[in-house]
């Protein structure tokens, strides 16, 4: 299990499961919020917060919604608008304890031009 919270405390996550790998991609909106995603089935993941603890953003082909805490700013996790096609989630593990995600492998995925895996 795995879990973090933003700044405030506002909205909280956790994830069923501890991830084997944490995904840095260096795409337009990721490298500017400076996000380390853990991905997990969206069953798997709790996001826990008031019904508006958070502000969401789409852009583009308007698949993923991006959500940050509406009081303290921090992007906490991104929703997949469109579940039937990929069920899964992601979670910004910069929020965690640094001790709990210390042991785990972090992937450097080219989101930026390739969608390949770097390393």
């Amino acid at each position: 299990m795995l879990s973090g919270s933003c700044h405030c405390g506002a909205v909280t996550f956790t994830l069923a499961k501890t991830p084997e790998l944490l995904t840095e991609c260096n795409c337009s909106i990721c490298r500017r919020l400076g996000t380390l995603w853990a991905h997990a089935p969206i069953e798997e993941v709790t996001v826990t917060g008031e019904g508006d603890a958070t502000l969401s953003y789409t852009w583009g082909d308007r698949a993923l919604a991006f959500h940050s805490c509406r009081t303290c700013g921090c992007t906490t996790h991104w929703e997949n608008l469109r579940p039937e096609e990929y069920g899964h989630m992601a979670v910004n593990c910069r929020l965690c304890d640094p001790a709990d995600i210390a042991p785990l492998r972090v992937r450097h995925f080219d989101g930026a031009d390739t969608w390949q895996y770097l390393d």
